[in-house]
């Protein structure tokens, strides 16, 4: 279907050794989803469900790769590309919580305890990855140059060392009141 398609050379962000880019081309199609129904001696057929996009990807080494996406008809290439790009963060993710936060050790029997499992997970590498950005910033290596402009800002509220011997404690809990049972 794709093959009297239009290919476009699209790049969908810098790597490490150039920008990355695939040739893409993309059609809308009717995939057989639809409601099944019997026809003649076949059986049980589906009928042609809702219209979809049909995305194809020729990698440069010459893999030939397929997707599928629900999106609206006026979604333009690039924005296809993109999303079929973006899978492979959301991967790598998956793999990283898999690896350091043991998502793949629950051995529990309930969907509510597998949920709770995943959920903490989530939690705990969303703090992980917080704290990685945070330590990148104040490491890099070449900060963007100050601008001369004087704008109208706030004074930074961050100028204080954390280790001049600030510290902030938190007021205590206010005591619970007692309750009465009737």
């Amino acid at each position: 279907m794709l093959a009297t398609s239009r290919w476009r050379t699209i790049s969908w962000r810098q790597g490490t050794k150039g920008a990355l880019k695939a040739r893409f081309a993309a059609i809308r199609v009717r995939v057989a989803d639809g409601a099944p129904q019997r026809i003649g001696d076949k059986g049980q057929q589906h009928l042609p469900g809702e219209e979809v996009w049909l995305i194809g990807e020729r990698r440069t080494s010459g893999e030939t790769k397929y997707y599928l996406a629900n999106l609206p008809p006026e979604t333009k290439l690039l924005k296809l590309a993109a999303i079929v790009k973006a899978r492979w963060i959301c991967e790598q993710a998956h793999q990283q919580v898999k690896e350091e936060l043991g998502l793949d050790h629950f051995e529990g029997r309930s969907w509510q305890g597998l949920h709770r499992h995943a959920l903490m997970t989530m939690i705990a590498y969303a703090f992980l990855q917080h704290r990685r950005l945070a330590k990148a910033g104040r490491e890099k290596k070449n900060p963007r140059p100050a601008t001369s402009t004087k704008s109208a800002r706030r004074p930074s509220r961050h100028h204080q060392s954390h280790a001049a011997g600030n510290t902030f404690t938190m007021s205590a809990l206010p005591p619970m009141a007692e309750q009465s049972t009737p």
